[in-house]
């Protein structure tokens, strides 16, 4: 039943999440710009305060870590409304007014200040809109953060709890499922950094993601590969950031997204093998999920955990890719998919 009520509230919570990005204004760029804030926060957060601060013991770095890691609401109301082209001086006073919040109340309240700051801009007369305009929405930007922060932050916490206590309780059976979801939404035009970074993911389940988005990106760049998706430029695109290749991957869908999860699944298993913990949320990226862990785990493990990740990540490249060309074949098509030069 854990694993039953984790898995279906994480598709619940990526249904909704999908629907904002799709269906609301703007919703896309709101989504980009929370990605960004996690890892402008907890990512440096990761890193400088577990690893340089605590591991290594440069106590500067680690104030660096700690000082990033309390600025989240502030760096996404920043980053979300300046994804929505909102005016930098707007974006920074309705920012820099929700300190002391988290991420998720700094996202609403950047995504409605996104919302209003256009409109207010333009009623604003000329020569004061700057002035007004940051008096206006430095206070609202902190009312709606206000307004948010107990239902928002306790609902979407709790389903990340769920979701943790799953993968504490089945840790092989969530590293299959969790690792195989998460890396396909880290292929899709969707973030997993944002998703994450919304359900406040943490400890065995934040692992399982981060490895299973590390484990996939050798399952992306084999599947390029062997079906000539493009040229080797592309190929490390895809590794380093599956986004950039979106328009690759919308062609070339049930072939991509079906071996990513299995690739996903087994970078997951590993995961939860080694149990990899991992207590910096939104860090479901390639780069950000190979050197988050080593803030919170010993070294060997973040490696052993790496090192078999990527060889399940190229097992179902291999085999997903062999699959589809073995049936393309059949169908007597001469190319899998017309390819691209350029990212």
């Amino acid at each position: 039943m854990d694993i039953i009520k984790g898995i279906g509230l994480l598709l619940a919570a990526l249904a909704m999440f999908s629907l904002f990005s799709l269906k609301m204004p703007k919703g896309q760029a709101a989504m980009s710009g929370l990605a960004n804030a996690a890892v402008a926060t907890f990512l440096v957060e990761a890193i400088h305060k577990y690893i340089s601060g605590d591991l290594v013991g440069i106590s500067f770095l680690g104030d660096v870590g700690n000082a990033s890691g309390s600025m989240g609401a502030v760096a996404a109301v920043i980053l979300v409304c300046m994804s929505m082209k909102v005016n930098p001086v707007y974006a920074i006073a309705a920012g820099v007014s929700v300190s002391g919040f988290g991420i998720l109340p700094g996202f609403f309240a950047g995504y409605i200040v996104g919302l209003i700051a256009p409109e207010l801009e333009k009623r604003l007369p000329l020569g004061l809109d700057l002035i007004a305009g940051a008096i206006i929405l430095a206070p609202l930007s902190r009312l709606i953060a206000q307004t948010v922060d107990p239902l928002v932050t306790l609902t979407l916490d709790n389903i990340g709890q769920t979701i943790a206590i799953a993968a504490d309780q089945s840790p092989y059976i969530m590293g299959f499922l969790l690792g195989g979801i998460i890396k396909m939404i880290c292929t899709s035009p969707l973030s997993s950094m944002a998703l994450t970074a919304m359900l406040g993911l943490q400890g065995l389940a934040m692992g399982i993601a981060a490895i299973a988005c590390v484990g996939g990106s050798f399952t992306n760049g084999t599947i390029f590969k062997r079906l000539k998706l493009g040229d080797q430029s592309n190929v490390i695109a895809v590794m380093l950031e599956p986004l950039t290749q979106a328009d690759i991957v919308t062609q070339n869908a049930i072939p991509i997204y079906s071996s990513n999860f299995f690739g996903g699944a087994l970078a997951g298993l590993a995961a939860a093998h080694f149990n990899i913990i991992n207590n910096a949320p939104g860090t479901a990226s390639p780069i950000p999920g190979l050197l988050a862990p080593f803030g919170f785990n010993p070294p060997q493990n973040v490696i052993l955990a790496v090192l078999f990740a990527a060889i399940g990540g190229i097992l179902a490249g291999y085999v997903g890719s062999s699959f589809f060309l073995l049936l393309d074949k059949r169908k007597g098509v001469k190319k899998f998919q017309p390819t691209r030069a350029t990212a």
